[in-house]
């Protein structure tokens, strides 16, 4: 099924050197760029993390420190991959939870205030896991009918941005309503819009402002406001607690947050300031 867009789509991927977001650094990028009149268009970056890369991440995705000395940081390669992004809806495999998050770091790292909030985030696992609760290479098997290790190599950032599009437009075939009705479903219950709006909503799985969750929407007296979820101002107002603890602004930019958390909390403080 061609994919229904109104401007771009990135899907992608990244290997890096472990699993935290605020400590680990990319070592590969990849994506396709698809338009909307259906081109494609493919990139794939091994990058120098200016960290060593684990024994396991070795083993696990082939890159090794010999690999990665002479390529580029991410720094050197940020305004280019940002131009990649920009003025694109992004997709990926459990994108929202970990690669987009970590994608924000480096970004910031690098000086670069990508506004992530502009691009509908389509999590290609979300959706899968909603329908049918498994993993990527379960995800292949299911909607692309071939086992993913007879296609691809495993743990490889490009490798897995092509088994991820092949997911994705796998899903939008196997939910329309004609395939359900064929199947014997009730395409009601079961069916997706081929629609970036519609799947960017169906991706999501909390109210959080920033990926970390830190602070987070809900309602307070009949408005959908920013609040905070931890610590002693728990449940309470962003702007409010601003207002009254300023002093709590400052000691978030000085503790071990996550650099998008900081970025949304200036943002609304300077939203707040200008009102």
């Amino acid at each position: 099924m061609k994919l229904n867009l109104q401007k771009p789509l990135v899907i992608f991927d990244l290997e890096t050197t472990g699993l935290d977001i605020v400590k680990e650094r990319v070592i590969q990028l990849s994506y396709i760029k698809v338009y909307p009149d259906g081109r494609e268009e493919r990139g794939n970056e091994i990058i120098n993390p200016e960290k060593p890369i684990p024994d396991e991440v070795v083993a696990l995705t082939g890159i090794s420190n010999e690999d990665v000395k002479d390529k580029p940081t991410f720094k050197q390669l940020a305004s280019k991959i940002c131009e990649v992004f920009t003025g694109a809806d992004i997709a990926g495999y459990n994108s929202n939870h970990f690669d987009v998050p970590l994608l924000a770091e480096e970004f910031l790292r690098a000086g670069i205030d990508f506004d992530f909030s502009k691009c509908r985030l389509i999590d290609a696992q979300t959706i899968y896991h909603k329908m049918e609760r498994r993993n990527l290479a379960a995800a292949y098997k299911f909607y692309c009918g071939r086992k993913m290790e007879d296609d691809f190599e495993a743990h490889r950032a490009d490798q897995d941005t092509e088994a991820t599009y092949r997911v994705l437009m796998g899903e939008l075939d196997c939910y329309t309503e004609e395939h359900q009705r064929e199947i014997g479903e009730d395409p009601t219950e079961r069916t997706l819009p081929n629609d970036m709006q519609a799947l960017a909503d169906f991706s999501k799985v909390n109210d959080n402002v920033d990926f970390a969750g830190r602070i987070v929407w809900a309602e307070v007296n009949g408005q959908r406001t920013e609040v905070f979820n931890f610590g002693k101002h728990k449940g309470l107002p962003v702007a409010q607690v601003l207002r009254m603890d300023p002093g709590y602004y400052s000691w978030i930019l000085g503790g071990d947050f996550t650099y998008n958390t900081k970025q949304v909390l200036t943002r609304i403080r300077l939203r707040e300031a200008n009102r």
